[in-house]
């Protein structure tokens, strides 16, 4: 018989992975924000990093793209604080959002009593969640992250069942059409489809890509880094090449959403009579931003 090794499951302590919440943490779960929407039981696509809110900078934004709801989530290293929960509060209200998401090794019960209490008498609509970030590993193998939700709103898996039927015949569903038309009008540029986004890569800068997103009430175009690893130098990479394309696109405005240029205008994704309108609209700026990134441009 063939002997068998076993070994003990080790639980480290969250610095041994991540030495430093902004610069190594957050990044990190940027890059693999799929980790958590297992855990959480919602899917999540990540829309920028230390976005900036007053004074302040909310560690990630993502959103939920069965209703384009914003997702808040806040980071820590160590246990919890009143100082992450106070700002938790202020990012809700300057970002609009709609699930918080709290991630830290241990919760303190008075913190755990607040999340809980949020979830009992916050409109229907919001949804607050502790979850415990742990790091394993057995012997000498690799660190392993496990996310674990020690909190969530009563009934979250009979809600997320029954809205994730209903949405995915129907705001998914028009998304997809939607790409569709407008692939079809611009076939011209090389496209694909990212999740929920449709990317053009810039064919003088394979590190950038113009991106473009349809919610239920936005239509959306801006510019972010082809790599999600490179989300924290898209400003200066925009920013560096600003003489070149102010002339097509106007004067430089400040990151948001994870991306630089951002422009918008109003639709009703739920009406196809009306997508004439934003699909025209999204054709123009297609055109618009790839002529400023063009080689004519000066782009090497």
């Amino acid at each position: 018989m063939t002997d068998i090794r076993f070994d003990r499951l080790t639980d480290l302590p969250l610095r041994d992975a991540w030495r430093h919440e902004a610069l190594d943490f957050t990044p990190w779960l940027a890059q693999n924000i799929d980790h958590l929407s297992d855990a959480i039981g919602m899917p999540l696509e990540l829309t920028g990093t230390e976005v900036a809110v007053e004074s302040f900078s909310a560690d990630i934004l993502a959103r939920n793209p069965m209703d384009d709801s914003v997702v808040l989530i806040e980071n820590q290293l160590e246990t919890t604080d009143h100082t992450h929960l106070g700002q938790i509060m202020t990012y809700l209200a300057g970002l609009e959002a709609q699930t918080v998401i709290w991630i830290a090794p241990s919760f303190r019960s008075p913190h755990l009593s607040a999340i809980r209490w949020l979830n009992e008498h916050t409109s229907d609509g919001f949804s607050f969640f502790a979850v415990k970030a742990r790091v394993v590993r057995i012997g000498d193998s690799p660190f392993a992250p496990i996310f674990e939700v020690v909190e969530k709103p009563d009934h979250w898996q009979r809600k997320l069942k029954t809205e994730t039927v209903a949405r995915n015949s129907n705001l998914q569903e028009q998304r997809t059409q939607y790409f569709d038309q407008l692939q079809k009008q611009t076939v011209h540029y090389p496209s694909e489809v990212r999740r929920s986004r449709l990317c053009y890569p810039v064919p003088a800068n394979p590190s950038l890509a113009v991106t473009l997103e349809v919610q239920r009430n936005r239509a959306m175009i801006f510019v972010i880094a082809d790599n999600a690893a490179e989300f924290g130098d898209i400003e200066t990479e925009i920013k560096a090449i600003a003489p070149r394309i102010e002339d097509t696109l106007g004067p430089i405005r400040e990151t948001r959403w994870g991306g630089a240029l951002f422009t918008s205008t109003g639709c009703d994704l739920l009406d196809p009579q009306s997508w004439s309108d934003t699909l025209a609209w999204h054709k123009a700026q297609i055109t618009k931003y790839i002529e400023a990134f063009s080689k004519e441009n000066g782009m090497t």
